[in-house]
């Protein structure tokens, strides 16, 4: 995570997004190695998806 103040840093949404999809990714990966455990794919894949917010410049506040 960027340092705060660094010209990288990213806003929180952007951040909760990237962070949203890159354990979504990491996810569907596991769940396709041998020997990976699908009921637990199965539990966390749809409260992850639920979890993931906006992508950010898309709210109806921004419009």
């Amino acid at each position: 995570m960027p340092e705060e103040g660094s010209s990288t840093a990213m806003c929180p949404d952007c951040e909760d997004f990237a962070r949203t999809v890159l354990l979504l990714g990491q996810l569907a990966l596991y769940a396709d190695t041998a020997g990976a455990d699908l009921d637990f794919v199965d539990a966390v894949s749809p409260s992850l998806a639920a979890s993931l917010p906006e992508p950010p410049g898309t709210s109806a506040e921004e419009a």
